[in-house]
């Protein structure tokens, strides 16, 4: 359970990270842009502490996936992006991977 919270952590700083990189503005703007130095720093520890326990192709699936549902979030929130039919339909496709991985898959750590 530990690695998976690190994991949750590490994406968390990364969905930050990406969203900072968003409301930068191409790095014109200076507190998004430390945002962005900020929570890729962080995203990148943490998934190194997750890569100790688990394999990297496992992480990464669950560290993206995860992530591409927050920050699909983040953008329909807070910069007031719209998601169409199709890019709901795949987000949820994404989620059902990732419960596959994690219920199902003998490579993930219960």
């Amino acid at each position: 359970m530990k690695t998976y919270a690190l994991l949750l952590i590490a994406v968390i700083f990364e969905t930050f990270g990406t969203s900072c990189l968003q409301a930068s503005q191409q790095f014109s703007r200076f507190w998004p842009s430390m945002g962005v130095i900020f929570g890729f720093g962080g995203a990148f520890y943490f998934l190194t502490q997750v890569l100790k326990l688990l394999p990297l192709g496992l992480t990464y699936a669950l560290w993206s996936g995860i992530g591409i549902v927050l920050t699909s979030i983040i953008g329909v929130v807070v910069f007031k992006q719209r998601l169409d039919l199709a890019a709901i339909l795949g987000i949820g496709l994404i989620i059902a991977g990732v419960l596959v991985i994690n219920l199902l898959s003998k490579s993930s750590v219960h």
